[in-house]
């Protein structure tokens, strides 16, 4: 009989599993804490949208639209994209299911995201973000409240430290106007030095030439104007009041002037956090505010921000992540003892314990795996116990043991924590006898 070959997993995919899953799930932990400060709720979107959903918001020439997304005709022959990032749909969201009413709104939400792209270390071509957005706010104070929010949450998880607040402004729709000409002004005149891709850029979107990493281009762009020549007083005001906002909150930041958002709907604050200890890919959090996206997109004109992280890239920056382990082992010795622990088990995880119960093996290798899983306490019942109507209650940490009855442990169902750990291994491990 021939040999059947499994499919292999799909390049740019991952089985998260074991530390990269404990890493994984400690940054969502983290950033349900965080948003739960702030008052933000949480929101779902589909993780597939109409194409044209991500062709208005990202532009038609972006490299992830032109050349990364994963977009394909259904059955009925409607072009289907999977989402590439979170703001388009959550905008989308907002205009078709009149969520206007509820504005200004906080949201937040996580999940995969799709792009078609080469994968190497902490990128890939299924990967997990995070985001945070709110709109329906123009006041500069929606982007301290994220920026705030954001800077809470590296600190949470511990990885703040030589992580860099990254900020410009990219002022009004005036001031955008104004530095674009003197933008195109610049290029043209070097036109002849610049790569091919920028030359492609000059033509549809010559902000972008700023962050251009190609060398041809890097003098070049290093001497073109700034924007602060080309800020309006409003612009102005409103930079001010998100860096003082910042500086109030006790929030560090660098003033980054090349930094830049291509599309015309961005507008004022354009940020990101940077890092070194990633080596090439260094941004670990990025976001802006892009007042002029859901007019784009058909709906009102409406104010809005926000920014999102992916969830691997955070976690590369964690310190290896603790596993879990169970507060309570139960052991049944014999066929008989194990319906009682199969009650046990419940009634001990009701009660607000971590707790697995063993069934393989002999007893010494039973004891040996609660041991090795980090264990505290082995709750053993055999034969004898199950005649005298009682436990063994064994601390894994000292090897002393005690003996509890199961009336005890009933008249205690009310209890839950260590109330009702009191009750089950009072005396050991200086846990309080019960009363």
């Amino acid at each position: 009989m021939a040999r059947i070959e499994t499919p292999r997993r799909v390049r740019g995919t991952q089985d998260i599993f074991g530390d990269e899953q404990r890493r994984f799930a400690r940054v969502v932990e983290a950033f349900e804490h965080v948003r739960r400060l702030y008052c933000f709720q949480q929101v779902q979107v589909p993780v597939f949208e109409s194409t044209a959903v991500f062709a208005r918001s990202m532009g038609e020439t972006s490299d992830v639209v032109s050349k990364e997304m994963y977009t394909f005709p259904d059955r009925g022959d409607d072009l289907l994209t999977l989402r590439p990032e979170f703001t388009a749909g959550i905008c989308r969201a907002y205009i078709t299911e009149g969520w206007q009413q509820f504005a200004p709104l906080k949201l937040t939400t996580h999940g995969p995201v799709f792009r078609y792209e080469r994968p190497q270390k902490g990128r890939y071509r299924q990967f997990h973000q995070i985001d945070a957005e709110i709109i329906g706010a123009a006041e500069p104070q929606a982007d301290v409240e994220l920026l705030t929010m954001a800077d809470q949450l590296l600190k949470e998880l511990g990885i703040a430290e030589g992580v860099t607040l990254q900020l410009n402004t990219l002022g009004d729709a005036e001031t955008r106007e104004a530095w674009r000409a003197a933008l195109v002004a610049h290029f043209e005149a070097h036109r002849g030095e610049l790569s091919e891709d920028s030359l492609t850029r000059l033509e549809k979107n010559p902000m972008r030439i700023l962050d251009s990493k190609d060398p041809r281009d890097r003098l070049i762009a290093d001497s073109a104007p700034d924007i602060d020549a080309y800020l309006t007083d409003e612009a102005r005001a409103f930079f001010d009041a998100v860096t003082s906002g910042l500086d109030a909150a006790g929030v560090a930041w660098t003033r980054n002037a090349r930094l830049v958002r291509g599309l015309d709907y961005y507008r004022h604050t354009a940020f990101e956090f940077v890092t070194d200890r990633l080596g090439a890919q260094g941004t670990v959090l990025a976001g802006g505010r892009y007042d002029g996206l859901i007019g784009n997109l058909g709906g009102p004109e409406t104010p809005g921000v926000g920014w999102a992280a992916g969830i691997e890239r955070l976690g590369m920056l964690l310190e290896e992540p603790g596993v879990q382990t169970p507060l309570i082992t139960v052991i049944p010795v014999g066929a008989d003892a194990e319906q009682l622990c199969t009650a046990l088990v419940a009634r001990f995880r009701r009660g607000g314990q971590i707790c697995d119960m063993a069934f393989r093996g002999n007893l010494k290798k039973r004891m040996q795996r609660a041991d090795a899983a980090g264990t505290r306490f082995a709750v053993i019942v055999g034969e004898d116990e199950l005649a005298a109507e009682e436990l063994v209650v064994r601390s894994l940490r000292t090897g002393t043991q005690v003996k509890r009855k199961l009336s005890d442990l009933k008249a205690a169902e009310g209890k839950t924590g260590w109330d009702y750990l009191s009750v089950l291994a009072g005396g050991l491990d200086g846990i309080g006898r019960t009363p």
